[in-house]
């Protein structure tokens, strides 16, 4: 049996595979809030005292943030996992901690059809590099590469890198995350977190009076989920272009990646964010901004673009990891 963990700064789901059985429909899976629990550890103990049963021969986790020498740090939550600790704990020698984009690429390798959205065709080239990034309580990076008859996934922290504004409104932008923050990654741009700091920014940038309506919803609900659910519908222009700049913004960088990887078998846009606003993804705004690249249009013109819709794409690959490398 085959344990597989996606660890993200807000939940850990936990699925169990039978390998013989594939990886479509798991014989376990649940979903935990990461921030009930202290560390990682307490969290897989709590799982595994539910299901003792079990009889575990491998485990493979995606993890929200660097790995470096088998410890991860994930990013937005505090936790540092071991993978010493973690073999000790579940008494087998192979266990695996992954870069969560990185277990999302080779979750990708194993989708079908329905699981994708197609925003831009192109015209694919077999065993080409792939580009991977994905915007939920961060944003992740990374692409997979053709070595020796399979594909290899490298994690990044591409995320991280400096947000490069490219018209008045995004300089202006730039200033204003610039003075609250400090540093100015894409991920204070292209992320959850990203959609309320472009909303505060264009509440300010067009001194826009929030209705105490809203204001009461934003102490009540999630100010992000508001934002959405108002900018999708047309019904607050604030919020509308919240989305807009959000949007413009993911595919400018989703260009970028897929400029510095020729990811030439395609780029996918995966995370919980994009299936949620999947009919603003269809507008102008995020291929608009992919395709801008001056001299080099021709070249992403060619770059298959999809949208990831299954939300287990990291789990599946947690899972295909130790089928192919174990």
């Amino acid at each position: 049996m085959i344990l597989a963990g996606d660890l993200g700064g807000t939940k850990a789901i936990l699925a169990v595979f039978e390998e013989d059985a594939g990886f479509d429909t798991p014989l376990i899976k649940q979903s935990l809030s990461s921030r009930n629990y202290q560390n990682f550890y307490d969290l897989l103990k709590d799982f595994l005292s539910q299901h003792q049963k079990l009889s575990i021969n491998k485990a493979s986790f995606g993890v929200a943030g660097p790995i470096l020498n088998g410890v991860a740090s994930i990013s937005n939550l505090g936790w540092q996992i071991e993978e010493s600790r973690l073999k000790e704990i579940l008494n087998t020698k192979q266990v695996k901690l992954l870069n969560d984009l990185e277990s999302m690429s080779y979750g990708i390798l194993l989708l079908k059809d329905k699981d994708l959205e197609t925003l831009n065709p192109g015209n694919p080239i077999e065993n080409g590099n792939i580009a991977v990034l994905a915007a939920g309580t961060g944003l992740g990076e990374a692409f997979l590469v053709w070595n020796k008859g399979h594909y290899q996934a490298i994690a990044s922290e591409g995320g991280h890198v400096d947000f490069a504004p490219r018209n008045e409104v995004e300089m202006e932008l730039l200033k204003f995350l610039g003075n609250k923050l400090g540093h100015v990654s894409y991920e204070r741009v292209v992320s959850g977190m990203g959609i309320s700091n472009i909303y505060e920014f264009v509440k300010k940038y067009r001194n826009y009076q929030e209705p105490a309506s809203l204001s009461a919803r934003f102490q009540n609900e999630d100010p992000n989920a508001v934002i959405t659910e108002l900018g999708m519908a047309g019904t607050n222009p604030i919020c509308e272009e919240t989305l807009n700049i959000f949007i413009s913004a993911y595919g400018a960088e989703a260009g970028n990646l897929a400029l510095k990887v020729m990811s030439t078998r395609g780029v996918f846009i995966g995370g919980g964010i994009a299936p949620k606003i999947l009919q603003k993804f269809k507008e102008n705004f995020f291929m608009d901004s992919f395709l801008n690249k001056g001299r080099f249009v021709n070249v992403l013109k060619n770059f298959p673009v999809k949208i990831i819709l299954n939300q287990d794409a990291a789990l599946i690959g947690a899972a295909h990891y130790t089928q192919l490398f174990f």
